[in-house]
């Protein structure tokens, strides 16, 4: 296997089957990494909500609501695959960004000009301070992945943990098979 194991922007987190709350079986990509701390969304925790219902006077857009951390889940980011046609867009990765002008998103949206295939909306976000994430690595809170693009714009999210950890190799897979709730086993 040819990941590597260096933290950056634009990697996912895979988390260890043993985290509990918000984070149990989660799949987060990395969209901030430097010396004062980390943020990251979840991909994998879809809400009930639909855009329109959070933002007041939003035009209708089939693209799903996610929860995409416990810090301020109040507020609403987005990551997409529009491209620069959004300013104030940040690019994650090749062909991947966050955020964007919510006004342009709005126009772009009522004129039918974005596919709501290209978006996924995350309220809330995870974030980690200066070495956090670094030390929850070394003891295995997290598994490190290169992403790909289907991954952080999957239309299957309630098993998206599963079968990331299912490409990543025989230990990884093994890790995937474990049950939800081991008392019940």
């Amino acid at each position: 296997m040819n990941e590597s194991n260096e933290i950056s922007r634009g990697k996912l987190l895979i988390s260890a089957p043993f985290l509990n709350d918000v984070f149990k079986r989660s799949v987060i990509l990395l969209t901030e990494y430097n010396e004062e701390g980390s943020v990251g969304f979840i991909l994998n925790k879809l809400t009930e909500y639909k855009l329109n219902e959070i933002i007041e006077d939003f035009p209708e857009f089939d693209s799903p609501v996610f929860l995409g951390g416990p810090v301020q889940t109040n507020t609403l980011n987005f990551i997409h695959r529009a491209g620069n046609i959004l300013d104030g867009s940040h690019e994650i990765m090749d062909g991947v960004y966050w955020g964007g002008n919510y006004e342009t998103l709005k126009i772009l949206i009522e004129n039918n000009s974005l596919n709501p295939q290209d978006f996924k909306f995350l309220l809330g976000y995870a974030g980690w301070g200066p070495g956090q994430l670094n030390d929850e690595l070394k003891i295995n809170s997290w598994y490190l992945k290169d992403p790909q693009k289907e991954n952080i714009f999957d239309n299957e999210p309630g098993n998206l943990w599963n079968r990331v950890l299912k490409t990543m190799g025989k230990k990884y897979s093994l890790i995937s098979t474990f049950p939800s709730d081991p008392s019940v086993n």
